[in-house]
C-alpha cells in the first residue's frame, strides 16, 4: 500500500511526476510548453506551493491565479489537468493528505476557470 504525502520529498515526487505527464499530454502539454520557459523555476515554485498548501510550510509567496489569467483554456483543459493530477496521486500515494490534494486541486480548477471566464466576459484584467 502507498504512503500518504508527508514530506517535501513526497511533494517533489508528486510535482515532478505530474508535470512529466502534463508535458507529454496531447491536450494540455502545448499550453504548458507555451506558457513556461523555465521549467526548473516553475517546478521549484510548484514544490513551494504544494508544500505550503498540504504541509503548512509557508514556503510559497505569490499569487497563483495571475499566471493563468490569460491562458487559452476551457473546461476540457481543467478536466484533463485534474485527471492527470488524480492519476499521479493515486499511483504514488494514499491517505488523508492525498485526498486533500485532490480536493484542493478540484476547488482551484473551479475557481480559476470561473475567474478566467469572468475576465474574458468583462474584458478586464486581474489587478494582482
Amino acid at each position: 500500500m502507498s504512503k500518504d504525502i508527508s514530506t517535501l520529498e513526497d511533494i517533489r515526487l508528486l510535482v515532478d511526476t505530474f508535470y512529466e505527464a502534463v508535458r507529454k499530454d496531447t491536450l494540455i502539454g502545448g499550453i504548458f510548453a507555451g506558457a513556461i520557459s523555465d521549467w526548473p523555476h516553475h517546478l521549484s515554485k510548484m514544490y513551494n506551493f504544494w508544500q505550503t498548501v498540504l504541509l503548512d510550510a509557508n514556503t510559497y509567496q505569490g499569487s497563483p491565479f495571475l499566471p493563468h489569467a490569460q491562458l487559452p483554456v476551457q473546461q476540457e483543459h481543467f478536466d484533463r489537468w485534474l485527471q492527470l493530477w488524480d492519476q499521479t496521486l493515486d499511483s504514488h500515494f494514499s491517505g488523508p493528505k492525498t485526498e486533500e490534494a485532490k480536493w484542493r486541486a478540484q476547488k482551484m480548477s473551479v475557481m480559476f476557470l470561473s475567474k478566467i471566464n469572468y475576465f474574458r466576459e468583462k474584458g478586464g484584467r486581474p489587478l494582482m
